[in-house]
Parts: structure tokens; sequence; C-alpha cells
């Protein structure tokens, strides 16, 4: 029988496992050289036109020429729409073999502010589209790649660019040794408040006005009310969404009927994802109307949408469904433990951030596709690259490598971490390199996209109707 005085597990010993974490991490240096990080391997390297039109292929094809549009205007407008490329090249770099659950699809704009259920605006990972259990280091590596592709794309130098991806690995670095002596419930309570950024932003005076202005609009207003301005209008009595193809459009008229139907099949479904606190908040809402919404680049012919809800006393609510598909990641990984893949996506960003939306949840329509609910919009504020000068764009590198680390450190490795990256720079800079030589690689793939649609290969010209497939 265990007594107080007889511990199965004493202090001491706990405090050592924590330190042999640490060592083992280091250890992990003989099986993957930190400088090793450096290598992208490019030998027997699979089509990317054909790993495109495989991702496409299960979309909708009505939305499928904005999808190469959007990834044609420019070579960062390519790599936020080949995460499936960037996966298969991924997969041939060396490792460590610390598998824990990554975001998948780390790029400098899947970072952001959003409000907590508390209303405190924070700063972390906002997409978690891919997200499984794989490689911590393709986290690292999407991450430093994006910033030297997108610096160089906006016009910065090279060597900017690689230093804004030094920048990011060095913030993720630091602050994962910062984890590291934390306790684990330190870790799962800690979060990045945007405020506190704005302030430490290295960025300049123009800068933080701007960003606190962004700051202050968010929480002014319930983003709801602001949304219900902009979206809707009334016809005949009725407030409906309003239509702005090929965007934001609602199904063809004779399949409404059965298509609100469906979703409000899948919206009950979806409350059974939820606590009993939040499904009684729900109950005091009702679906008004429903219409299809295009977001984001590399989710563009995916089955999206938003659905308008409103309560008895008048007061809007928008919810975004979105379908999910497997992790891009998931053929160089073990299988996804979750039947549905919308579930995949809200328990990982459950583990990953450090405050999830209140509404997060999962069901599955009557076609079988897969899908996750969320608030459309709370409070929230996208990095805005194009107001960036060089100095913005390192504070903001150093802020996206700071939630990165956090949310990594929240799966209980941090000290496996940072034992393995150690005090030097060995790590962060065979990341930069690796951050350059893929910018030439992506930009080759840019090219050859490019050329596919000049020829006719692929057609990105989308269409300005509102009609939808049946």
């Amino acid at each position: 029988m265990e007594t107080e005085n007889d511990p199965k597990t004493s202090v001491p010993e706990l405090k050592a496992a924590k330190k042999e974490k640490f060592k083992s991490g280091k250890r992990l240096r003989k099986r993957c050289p930190r400088k090793s990080h450096a290598i992208l391997c490019t030998d027997d390297r699979p089509d990317t036109l054909d790993i495109h039109q495989e991702q496409t292929k299960n979309r909708i094809g009505l939305l499928l020429p904005i999808y190469y549009e959007r990834m044609l205007e420019s070579p960062f407008g390519y790599y936020r729409g080949a995460a499936a490329v960037m996966a298969a090249d991924l997969s041939r770099c060396n490792a460590t073999g610390l598998h824990l659950q990554i975001c998948g699809d780390c790029h400098l704009m899947n970072f952001g502010g959003f409000a907590t259920p508390e209303r405190k605006i924070i700063f972390d990972i906002n997409d978690f589209d891919e997200t499984t259990i794989a490689p911590w280091e393709w986290d690292v590596k999407r991450l430093a790649a994006s910033f030297v592709i997108a610096g160089c794309s906006k016009g910065f130098s090279r060597k900017d660019s690689k230093n804004a991806a030094l920048a990011a690995v060095r913030s993720y670095k630091k602050h994962m040794r910062k984890y590291a002596g934390m306790s684990a419930l330190q870790v799962w309570y800690a979060d990045i408040s945007f405020s506190a950024l704005i302030n430490a932003e290295s960025g300049g005076a123009i800068m933080k006005k701007f960003n606190r202005k962004r700051l202050e609009k968010a929480i002014e207003n319930t983003p709801h009310e602001r949304e219900f301005e902009k979206l809707t209008h009334e016809i005949g009595g009725k407030i409906k969404i309003i239509d702005a193809p090929p965007l934001l459009f609602h199904v063809k008229e004779e399949h409404q009927a059965t298509f609100f139907a469906q979703v409000e099949q899948a919206y009950e479904n979806y409350l059974n994802t939820l606590s009993h606190d939040r499904q009684i908040l729900l109950n005091q809402y009702k679906i008004i109307d429903i219409a299809m919404k295009v977001v984001g680049v590399g989710s563009v012919g995916k089955w999206c949408g938003i659905i308008l809800l409103m309560s008895d006393s008048g007061d809007p609510l928008f919810l975004q469904f979105k379908e999910a598909h497997p992790s891009v990641l998931e053929p160089y990984t073990n299988a996804c433990e979750f039947q549905n893949q919308g579930q995949r996506v809200v328990e990982g960003q459950k583990i990953m951030q450090s405050a999830s939306d209140i509404f997060l949840g999962w069901t599955t329509g009557d076609t079988g596709r897969d899908y996750y609910i969320r608030q459309m919009r709370d409070a929230k504020i996208t990095p805005d690259l194009d107001a960036m000068d060089r100095n913005n764009f390192m504070a903001y590198a150093e802020s996206c490598g700071w939630a990165l680390a956090q949310a990594h450190a929240r799966t209980g490795e941090a000290a496996t971490i940072s034992g393995y990256i150690g005090k030097s720079d060995t790590f962060a800079k065979a990341i930069a390199k690796f951050a350059l030589a893929y910018r030439q690689q992506n930009e080759s793939d840019y090219n050859l996209l490019f050329k596919a649609v000049e020829d006719g290969t692929i057609s990105a010209k989308p269409s300005s109707g509102s009609s939808f497939p049946s």
C-alpha cells in the first residue's frame, strides 16, 4: 500500500526525469546532426502538378480556378497553397525522430491575434487544417522558409529575408528553453498577449500606433454585429446574407431546401461535440441563412461556408463550417487516430493553442464529408505584410517563433527539443540555409505552375457566376 512517506516517485526523481529529457534531446544530435537540417533532398522528387491535381480531385470544380489564380499571385501565394508539395519534400529530410502534435502548415500567415473566451486578445497560431502528429522540425522549416519566400516576394534582399528566418528560429530556441524550465501547468496556462507584443515591438513607433489601432478596433465592437452590418440585407422581410460571387454565394435556388436540411442535420450533430454549457448557449440561437464562402489559398475548393444565427433578442452570430480533408502530412506519418477529420483538426488545435474558440466542434455531412465548425471571426487580427518594413518583418518573425515554441511546448517535449537545439546558433543557421534553398525550389515550382496555366494545361480563370453544382 502506498503511504505519504512512500511515494511511487519522489520529487528528486521527477526533477531528474526532466534533466534526462534534456540529455535525451542532446543525444538525438548523433542520430540527426543539427547541421543536417540545412540539406534539401530533391532526388526522385514527384511531379508537383500531379500533387496539386491529386489534392484538388475531390474539391468543387467551379472554384478551382480561384485556387490556382491565388497561387499565381506570387511565389509566396504559391507556397501558401503548396503545403502538400512541401510535405513530400520534408518527408525526405533528416529528422530527429521526435514526433508530436504539429501545426502541419506553419507559414507566417497562419498566425495572428484573436479573442480568448475571457475577451483577451492574444497572439497564436490560428490555422490547424493540416495538424497531426509528425516531426516537430517540419513546422520550424515551413515557418522559416515562409519568411524567406515572403520577404523576397515583398522585394527584401535575400540577406534580409534570411535574417528574418534566423530571427524566427532563434526566438523559437530562446522561448523553448524558457518553457523547458517551467512546470506543465505553467506552460499550459501561458499565452502571448497581443498588447504586450505591441509594446515590445522593435519595428518603430509608426507600426506600434498602427497595431494599437487594430487592437482597439478588434476590442471595440462585437465582431458579429460588425459582420452583420457588412454581410446581410433584408429581402421581402427576411434577413439574407449578401451574395458576392464567386467568393460568397448561395446554392442554386432549386437546391436550397435540400442544402438547408443537410446543414441543419450536420449542425445538430455538431452540437453533440460541444460541452453541455455551449449547447445551452447555442440553443438560444436559430439558423437564419447559410451561404458558401471561399477562404484562404490552400482551402479554396473545399466545402466552406457561413451560417447566420440569431437569438430571440435579435443579436447575430456567424459560424463558419469548413471541410476537413486528411492532413497533407498523413502519407508520410502514422494514420490519423480519428475517424472524423474535423475532429483531428479540433483536437489538434486544442492541444496546441493557448485558448480556443468556445464554439469549436466537428461534424459529418450527409455525403460523408467531414467538417469542423467555429466562429467566423472573433476579434481577429491578421498580419498585414504590405504594411511591414524590414524591422517590422523581423519583429513579426520573432513573434511567430515564440508562438510556435509555445504550441510545441504544450505537448510536454520542451526539454527534449531544447536539449537538442542547445544554446548555439548551429540549428538556426542550418534551418535558415534550408529556407534559402527551399525558396529556390518554390520559385521553380511556381514557374512550372505558371507555365501549365499559360499553355492551358490548367485553367486559372474564375467564374463570376454564383451557380453551384448540384
